[in-house]
């Protein structure tokens, strides 16, 4: 599902990853996160797919809301994880969104 997010400027925290082959737990790990996260102030929204390489949008009000969130404890413990775990590979970036702009097909 797309995430509704307000009239920017606002944040995009992408995670990009590829995954090991050890999937155990990583689903359950994955919602206790988005879960999380969204009971996190600042938070705006999500998006996630996977396929070869997993991407995960999330949205944050500003840079102290990320902060915050990375610095969470339980986040902590899930990035640990999938460092040990789950992650063959990822890289986090940080963008500031200035523009946005949608497309909705009217339902017949």
């Amino acid at each position: 599902m797309i995430a509704t997010t307000p009239k920017p400027p606002y944040y995009a925290v992408i995670f990009s990853s590829v995954n090991t082959e050890n999937n155990e737990d990583y689903s359950e790990m994955a919602e206790q996160m988005v879960e999380l996260a969204s009971q996190q102030e600042g938070f705006l929204g999500i998006e996630s797919a996977r396929n070869d390489i997993g991407i995960t949008v999330s949205y944050w009000k500003d840079l102290e809301s990320i902060k915050k969130w990375k610095e969470n404890t339980e986040h902590s413990f899930a990035q640990i994880q999938g460092r040990e775990k789950w992650y063959q590979s990822y890289k986090t970036r940080i963008a500031l969104v200035e523009i946005d702009y949608e497309f909705v097909k009217e339902s017949e």
